[in-house]
């Protein structure tokens, strides 16, 4: 059984608490550290560890200071480098290498987003759990099996920003950059679809765009393409 705890997900921040009931884990820190150790009602000392997916400051804000309480950042020699992370408490990873905190094994898997070394993450517990976390990429070219848990980036709808740039509410160059570094709802019906989703009991929704996204309609749509337990994470 897996915990799923949504600290925020958008472009002001995300960072996510999960837990098997045994190791409880940070992924992603893209807040002031004060605003996370509220969140976690000041319980830090439980984290046993933090993955940071990239280098931009919605998801790696707080990295230093987390380091500086005792918890080890896990993340690539590229974001590390973007970041200025230094440290003891810092713990490089690469893609396809996996790696253990506590209960979990973790794989990250190499993702394509414009920085320097974005990586996504499998974990897998030692009750059999699998959870994949994909977030600010375009495009996974992984294929995944047996998982129970997906938390996925789900930006945009291209219908909607079709619309918005039809109207004059978003400019075409956004429109392209937002193409080429995020996963909209058209991405995740189409991994869904790529993935063995038969043992899924939750997905998770985030990172929904302010103005080029429907949580409601984003929801149901996800709903009736894999008839799991669908969540849209708090911006």
């Amino acid at each position: 059984m897996i915990d799923i705890q949504c600290l925020g997900s958008s472009s002001a921040g995300n960072a996510y608490r999960i837990s098997d009931g045994h190791t409880t884990l940070l992924l992603e820190a893209g807040f002031p550290f004060k605003s996370i150790q509220r969140a976690l009602n000041f319980r830090m000392s439980d984290i046993a560890g933090c993955l940071i997916t990239h280098e931009h400051i919605d998801h790696s804000k707080a990295a230093p200071e987390i380091m500086r309480a005792g918890i080890n950042i896990y993340t690539s020699a590229g974001t590390a480098s973007a970041r200025g992370l230094l440290g003891h408490r810092l713990k490089v990873i690469k893609a396809l290498e996996q790696f253990t905190i506590g209960t979990w094994t973790i794989l990250p898997f190499d993702i394509q987003h414009d920085v320097e070394e974005p990586l996504g993450f499998l974990l897998a517990n030692t009750a059999g759990d699998k959870l994949v976390f994909l977030t600010d990429t375009y495009y996974c070219r992984h294929r995944f099996r047996d998982l129970t848990h997906i938390m996925v980036e789900c930006n945009y709808s291209r219908d909607i920003v079709n619309k918005r740039v039809a109207a004059g509410h978003l400019h075409p160059a956004q429109k392209k950059r937002l193409l080429r570094s995020h996963f909209g709802l058209e991405h995740v019906k189409d991994f869904l679809k790529a993935n063995d989703t038969r043992n899924v009991e939750e997905i998770w929704l985030l990172h929904l765009s302010d103005g080029n996204s429907n949580a409601e309609l984003f929801k149901r749509e996800i709903q009736e393409t894999t008839g799991a337990l669908v969540r849209v994470a708090d911006r």
